[in-house]
């Protein structure tokens, strides 16, 4: 498991246009990572949207929010355009990221085992280092919490 103050590890996705996001790219900047685990269903869509209304405020923080999940670019074009959302989506189609990042896990639903992605938060500092994590994360308040985290560790 990731621990805080460890180097954050490395990845390029693509997003939803296709375009490849890479952490190296964004160094310098605070960044909420998020991993959900699909588009259009109802806790992610929950989620995408809050954290799209609460993007002005991440932005005035010098924040750059990315979901990600193992949809591809052309699910998360889609999931963009049906519920208008504003943030960046990342496509982890063969799971490598979520494989990194640790939230990758065998998963129980009625006394059924799969694999899957446990709802989890990061933020990453700008010289790359994660400063805080939420796993198994419950989308009720989560935005508001990681954004007064975020305010608490710029202070």
């Amino acid at each position: 498991m990731l621990e805080i103050n460890q180097k954050a590890p490395e990845f390029c996705l693509p997003n939803q246009d296709e375009v490849e996001i890479c952490l190296r790219d964004l160094s310098g900047k605070w960044i909420v990572l998020y991993f959900y685990p699909k588009d259009n269903t109802p806790g992610c869509t929950t989620e995408a949207c809050e954290f799209t209304s609460a993007l002005p405020e991440f932005e005035g923080l010098d924040a750059v929010i990315l979901g990600v999940s193992p949809d591809s670019p052309k699910k998360h074009r889609n999931f963009i355009e049906k519920k208008d959302l504003q943030i960046t989506l990342l496509a982890d189609e063969n799971k490598e990221v979520l494989e990194n990042y640790g939230v990758w896990q065998l998963k129980k639903m009625y006394g059924r085992e799969y694999m899957g992605v446990v709802r989890s938060t990061f933020i990453i500092s700008p010289d790359g280092e994660i400063k805080a994590i939420w796993n198994k994360v419950k989308v009720k308040g989560h935005v508001e919490a990681v954004r007064e985290k975020l305010k608490e560790l710029q202070a």
